[in-house]
């Protein structure tokens, strides 16, 4: 998930890719990658990110388990919530 922590970061400061791309120092295509979880970012990636929005880089990794501990919730609140409409229907002959 550290990969749509660094995409949302991006994102939430209404950069282009390209302009982070260039800001950072690395491809665009690269950059790409990274975020779509292709390739995995190396620590150089992650300080380069955190000097950029000012953040420290504990703060990027951080709010990565964050979302990923969410994700797994939202996961398992729908698989509840389908049970129950499922339930419900055969329940309801419906």
């Amino acid at each position: 998930m550290v990969n749509e922590a660094l995409r949302l970061f991006r994102v939430y400061n209404d950069l282009k890719l390209y302009e982070l791309a260039d800001a950072l120092g690395i491809s665009k295509s690269y950059l790409s990658e990274i975020e779509k979880g292709k390739k995995k970012p190396n620590l150089d990636i992650i300080d380069k990110y955190a000097e950029y929005f000012e953040v420290p880089p504990s703060a990027i990794l951080q709010f990565s388990e964050k979302l990923e501990s969410n994700q797994k919730g939202m996961k398992s609140l729908i698989a509840k919530s389908l049970l129950r409409f499922l339930l419900d229907v055969e329940e309801n002959g419906e």
